[in-house]
């Protein structure tokens, strides 16, 4: 996932937390049901974000080790070609 797309999902996911919060406050129910619903819609937005996060270290991770094989395989052909270069 590009870092522009990771940006909208994480824009996406606080907006939908927002705007069920308000249509909480609005819902016809009684304090107490509201706070619990507004107790539950935040834990799962928590969790999400907390999953968007794992999976965003791990393509991070994945990422960095296709740039540290890259690196390593440059290093290898410049050595091969200093080597013919020097007979």
């Amino acid at each position: 996932m590009s870092e522009d797309n990771t940006g909208k999902l994480a824009w996406f996911f606080a907006g939908a937390a927002i705007g069920a919060a308000i249509a909480l406050l609005y819902a016809p129910a009684s304090g107490e049901e509201t706070r619990r619903r507004i107790g539950e819609s935040a834990n799962r937005g928590k969790d999400c974000l907390a999953d968007s996060g794992r999976d965003l270290v791990e393509k991070g991770k994945e990422i960095y080790e296709r740039g540290r094989k890259m690196a390593d395989d440059a290093s290898e052909l410049f050595e091969s070609g200093r080597k013919l270069v020097q007979g």
